[in-house]
């Protein structure tokens, strides 16, 4: 079926009470995996791609093989630009069909971050594109994007409040004591935090930085009021692992195919264990 904006999705989650997964993307096999994912598990999902990853595939790359997946796909599927910083990138994002785009305006003042998201909601709502924006610092280095541990701040739920009363995206990124990339031991989230903000606002959630929080604890998260989770770390993890074993096994293969087809078969069974997880199976 066509792309779908990510708003229906996660109004859907929000009233189904589980998340929708949104997996980075920076390849065709990457994007095969999570399609083939969801439709095996017969779940929405949101492909999703960094500003590194358009740099490394191209848009036109990007935005081709995931309409293709999608429109063979009989799941619903949403196209997001993951941490968008740019204006003008954001704005590229939705001239080339991008369903979905997140404006990170995290580091800048409040103040600075409700002018920008809502340039960017004025733009992407006249397309009919959904848009995701961020209150509170995420730490860890997703690509470009880098927040020290000095820097990291979880969100405040008034400052939430008052971001929301003053933008209305379709979703909004919170930290909660995520961060990108691998975790040195494991995160604790705090879980009070988030039913504060949840209870003060009427919008989706999502949680960045999940690869690396245990299943109870996102469990729990959704329970809370998360209805976005993303996943990127986990996958290149289980792509590079089924690479270097099929390398290790056969030193001297030339054929890319026998390296990536295994890697391609590790990410979708990645991905179709957090869908799980989400409780998400079965709800496309």
């Amino acid at each position: 079926m066509p792309l779908v904006p990510m708003k229906e999705l996660l109004l859907e989650a929000e009233k189904g009470k589980y998340a929708v997964g949104a997996f980075n993307c920076n390849n065709m096999e990457i994007i095969q995996a999570i399609i083939n994912a969801a439709t095996i598990e017969k779940a929405p999902v949101i492909v999703q791609a960094s500003q590194g990853a358009i740099k490394y595939a191209g848009i036109d790359y990007i935005v081709a093989l995931t309409k293709l997946a999608a429109e063979k796909a009989p799941v619903p599927v949403a196209l997001h630009l993951d941490h968008g910083t740019d204006f003008n990138q954001v704005c590229l994002c939705i001239a080339k069909g991008f369903t979905s785009v997140m404006i990170d305006g995290s580091k800048r003042s409040i103040e600075e971050n409700i002018l920008v998201t809502n340039k960017v909601i004025e733009v992407a709502h006249s397309a009919g594109i959904s848009v995701e924006a961020e209150i509170g610092k995420i730490g860890g280095t997703e690509d470009n994007v880098h927040v020290s541990e000095a820097e990291a701040a979880y969100t405040d739920p008034e400052e939430a409040k008052y971001f929301i009363e003053n933008t209305h995206p379709d979703a909004l990124a919170i930290a909660i004591g995520t961060a990108h990339g691998q975790y040195k031991g494991v995160p604790k989230l705090d879980f009070e935090r988030l039913s504060k903000i949840h209870a003060l606002i009427d919008t989706p959630i999502v949680l960045h930085g999940s690869s690396g929080v245990p299943d109870d604890a996102l469990r729990e998260a959704i329970a809370r009021g998360v209805s976005k989770i993303n996943i990127d770390t986990n996958i290149r993890e289980a792509f590079m692992a089924a690479a270097k074993d099929a390398l290790a096994a056969n030193p001297k293969e030339l054929d890319p195919r026998k390296v990536l087809g295994p890697a391609r078969e590790a990410m979708t069974e990645i991905v179709r264990e957090k869908i799980r997880i989400f409780g998400s199976s079965n709800k496309a």
